[in-house]
């Protein structure tokens, strides 16, 4: 058995038919159907059923197939590794970061390490959470700092740190001189939210739908940057729930404030997020140890 056999035998099972995997492998229909007889062979078992002019894996086939798609894409990641090392590919190194994180807490710690491992290249994409982890599925990146909710299966991911979400306002807002308010008061404001698809966002939501307010609070206008959110609250057009990270210097400079919500504080983690894969880059290991001891 070589690798090209497995790789037919997961062409196969992924487009569903003998006669299209030929087609896009450019060889003959027999040929295709000659690998997969002789992978049941070594295997001593039926990968394939056809019933009804349809091919179906066998139970045996269902098992082989993520180990066969592991060992496929595992030579390709070796293949690439071994091809890139002389143009730097240990050398490099692509971090995607969700905007909070990515504006407000990472360049800081970029600088520490640059200062640490100069002769990295490091390269780092700022968006969304949701795109940020789609990049890094797709292999565009090589790990991802993020503070949304992770739920592929294919992604493994590391708490780093902890954040705190605070409710902001205008200084001219009635709570200016309020010490606290309650979690009911929200129902009455005008909330300013992030887009529909940011990580920030989505954890507020749950947070709010568990005390039985989210239903409750008007909805007053999606803005696509935090910047822009900040803007808006100190225009006093409504209020929002931020991190900490994004407002420490309006705050103490008197142009937003925070009004704390009594018996009640909203966290999140920060992670790291990973492929799971056998192999990693150097320098992406150097830097998930640095992010470690940080």
């Amino acid at each position: 058995m070589n690798i090209e056999t497995l790789k037919m035998f997961c062409l196969v099972v992924d487009v569903g038919s003998v006669n299209q995997a030929a087609k896009l492998s450019y060889v003959s229909q027999p040929a295709v159907t000659k690998q997969i007889h002789q992978l049941e062979s070594i295997y001593n078992a039926l990968l394939f059923d056809r019933k009804d002019g349809r091919l179906t894996l066998t139970e045996n086939g269902k098992i082989l197939y993520p180990f066969a798609k592991s060992i496929v894409d595992d030579f390709k990641r070796s293949k690439e590794a071994v091809e890139l090392n002389n143009k730097g590919y240990h050398e490099s190194l692509k971090v995607g970061a969700s905007l909070t994180i990515g504006e407000y807490w990472l360049p800081r710690l970029l600088g520490q390490f640059k200062k640490k491992m100069p002769d990295i290249n490091v390269s780092l994409l700022v968006e969304n959470t949701s795109r940020v982890l789609e990049t890094l599925i797709n292999g565009g990146i090589d790990l991802a700092l993020v503070e949304g909710i992770i739920t592929d299966k294919e992604l493994q991911t590391e708490n780093i740190a902890e954040d705190e979400l605070i409710l902001i306002h205008s200084p001219d807002h009635p709570w200016k001189d309020r010490d606290t308010i309650t979690m009911e008061e929200l129902a009455n404001e005008r909330m300013l939210w992030r887009e529909p698809t940011s990580g920030t966002r989505l954890i507020i939501e749950n947070f709010l739908k568990e005390y039985q307010i989210l239903d409750k609070i008007e909805s007053y206008m999606d803005l696509g940057s935090t910047q822009a959110i900040k803007s808006a609250v100190e225009a006093n057009l409504g209020v929002s729930i931020v991190s900490s990270l994004t407002v420490t210097r309006e705050l103490e400079q008197g142009l937003l404030c925070e009004a704390k919500i009594k018996d009640v504080e909203f966290k999140r983690n920060l992670w790291l997020v990973t492929r799971k894969q056998r192999f990693s880059k150097n320098s992406s290991i150097a830097f998930e140890n640095f992010i470690q001891r940080s």
